[in-house]
């Protein structure tokens, strides 16, 4: 037979048949051969061909079933149409060439509709061996299946084949997309293999140094291939890194010119909307569990809420983006808001997120605990990691709420709901969150005292600094309740400093200010945590106290029996005795007897109260 599907064997039997005609359709009269007149006309697509019976019948398993049912029934089959067939005109004139004899060439543009046709046509080997279903099949394993550029445009093929099922029934879709999947992984081996070696030699890529040149390729798919073919692609082991890039990539292609409000009303009815938002939808399912770039995220977000995409879809990016929160800029969370008459930026969003990212760290925090984390009272890592996130988050919102606070549009209700949802610990310092109030105070002078009041009541007035309470004092705009606890509590600070005996607090203090880690910004595990060491530490102190006051009644001994030794030089002794226990003692007590025992009295004190405290520590 001289029919060929590859250009290297086109001309290997065009002598063995008389030459045609370059169509098929021009009239009724076209004929195949010159001395042998047609008996069938077939009407496809609304082109006609006049052919014959005799080859078509002989390897088209349709046509035979056709003339047979017409012989049954004593009926002349002289006129026919083929409705719907695979391809249209031009692939039926290539079905037909195959019928007789004809050479031409099997391509990557039209294997696809010629194997569809041979299938519509029933072109199988029960009825003429390598028939033009297995030709097509030939060439799709043997040529398209083994490249993944081939495989990728045989696909884009089955998108414009019409109609689109038949292409599913001959399983062509599935079959590339898993060729897809496979030539993805060989190409990261290969690439794995040359940089182990040190060299491109063995390994180079057919697109220049980016070691995924396919990505560019997938981006001319539908949407629903490109599903399928990620899906495979994470299926059979690709990196997440190459997956998260070739979804970037997809989506910028596809969401382009929707972005911009103006842009997006200029467009056909809600018909690309709808486009858009099913290819949101998609790319969205198909992340993996690896992080994905927060910049993304948010983009994704904007375009999501500009569309209106589904709620489920929505409620996963803000998912992904609370997963990585303390990375967060603050231009990323001022997301406009499109409707007129609302606040400037999108509050309830970024509530949401913020509500996510403290679930994730109270599910954190439950799984330590169900683990153990503290045994061997060990310091817990991932406590500490999750009160860091807290602290960064902390003065992101801050900064946050500061930046919206202005806006006359946004509600009471609203702004209060983002100051109280971070716990109390979640700040080292309250400067940002009375700078953020005082915003909001001065972007709505109508409200009421009773409103300023429970406004204000978030803010703690001993974790202000000195400038803050200085600014407090003199703003008019605040509460005289929120005036008078900060010099409640500045009064409270003078006294301490004042104060010799709450020196060594204050010290302690301010050392875990420079820390990051005040009393009042610690978590309830973080502070058992310290409480945990800080009781090792009073342990110890205890015992070197304990040793030291030995140590002092031994020599207190020594010396009275020197003295006892030496009568004439008592009183010398005594006064020297006297100023050698006031140096050398640890309490600081003067030369006087008096000032000596209340030294004692309050070194015991002192040890009664750690001692006490320790053993109330002992019980946790």
């Amino acid at each position: 037979m001289g029919i060929i599907s590859d250009s290297s064997q086109s001309n290997s039997s065009s002598s063995s048949t008389p030459p045609a005609p370059s169509i098929f359709s021009s009239s009724f009269s076209t004929r195949i051969f010159s001395d042998v007149e047609g008996d069938i006309t077939i009407l496809v697509d609304g082109e006609s061909f006049l052919l014959h019976k005799f080859p078509l019948v002989a390897r088209c398993g349709k046509i035979r079933k056709m003339v047979a049912k017409m012989k049954e029934s004593s009926s002349n089959l002289s006129h026919t149409e083929l409705r719907d067939f695979p391809g249209g005109s031009k692939t039926f004139e290539l079905a037909m060439k195959f019928c007789y004899g004809i050479n031409f060439e099997i391509t990557i543009t039209n294997v696809v509709a010629l194997r569809c046709g041979a299938g519509y046509l029933e072109m199988t080997e029960d009825f003429k061996e390598e028939n033009l279903i297995a030709r097509t099949e030939t060439y799709l394993e043997q040529v398209a299946f083994r490249s993944l550029e081939k495989s990728v445009e045989v696909l884009c093929s089955c998108e414009t084949l019409n109609p689109q099922d038949i292409a599913e029934t001959a399983h062509i879709p599935e079959r590339c997309v898993e060729a897809i999947a496979v030539n993805a992984c060989r190409e990261q081996l290969v690439l794995g293999l040359s940089r182990l070696n040190r060299g491109n030699e063995s390994g180079e890529n057919k697109r220049g140094d980016c070691p995924e040149w396919w990505i560019e390729d997938l981006s001319a798919l539908r949407i629903d291939y490109y599903a399928r073919v990620v899906s495979a692609m994470a299926r059979t082991g690709l990196r997440s890194e190459s997956i998260i890039t070739s979804l970037m990539h997809y989506a910028q292609e596809s969401l382009k010119g929707i972005r911009n409000c103006k842009e997006r009303t200029k467009l056909d009815s809600g018909t690309i909307e709808n486009e858009q938002r099913n290819v949101l939808e998609a790319i969205v399912s198909l992340f993996p569990n690896d992080k994905v770039p927060l910049s993304f995220l948010f983009g994704m977000l904007r375009v999501g809420i500009s569309i209106d995409v589904a709620i489920s879809c929505r409620l996963e990016l803000e998912r992904r983006i609370a997963q990585q929160l303390e990375t967060v800029s603050l231009d990323d969370l001022l997301i406009p808001v499109l409707r007129e008459g609302d606040s400037m930026y999108d509050v309830d969003t970024v509530h949401r997120i913020l509500v996510c990212f403290l679930k994730k760290i109270e599910d954190e925090v439950e799984y330590d605990e169900e683990h153990e984390c503290y045994e061997n009272e060990t310091e817990n890592l991932t406590g500490s990691t999750c009160h860091s996130s807290l602290l960064k988050v902390g003065r992101i919102m801050d900064a946050f709420l500061t930046e919206i606070a202005p806006d006359p549009c946004l509600s009471l209700h609203k702004f209060m709901a983002l100051v109280e949802i971070l716990p109390d610990y979640a700040r080292v310092m309250d400067d940002g969150l009375y700078r953020a109030i005082d915003m909001f105070l001065k972007g709505h002078p109508s409200l009421n005292e009773q409103e300023c009041k429970s406004l204000c009541k978030f803010i703690d007035t001993r974790k202000l600094s000195q400038e803050a309470c200085n600014h407090v004092a003199q703003n008019d705009r605040l509460p005289v309740q929120m005036v008078v606890r900060v010099l409640y509590s500045e009064q409270l600070r003078m006294k301490n400093v004042m104060s010799g005996d709450s020196g060594e607090g204050i010290l302690l203090s301010s050392q875990k200010l420079s820390s990051g880690n005040p009393s009042g910004a610690v978590s309830p595990r973080d502070t058992y945590a310290s409480l945990r060491r800080e009781n090792r530490e009073l342990k110890l102190e205890i015992s070197r106290v304990r040793v030291r006051l030995t140590e002092l009644e031994k020599e207190q001994i020594l010396m009275k029996q020197g003295m006892m030794e030496k009568p004439g030089h008592g009183g010398t002794l005594l006064t020297s005795l006297s100023k050698g226990i006031g140096k050398i003692s640890i309490f600081g007590g003067g030369p006087t007897e008096e000032k000596r025992r209340k030294a004692n009295r309050k070194s015991r004190s002192r040890l009664e109260r750690k001692t006490g405290r320790s053993r109330i520590e002992s019980m946790f």
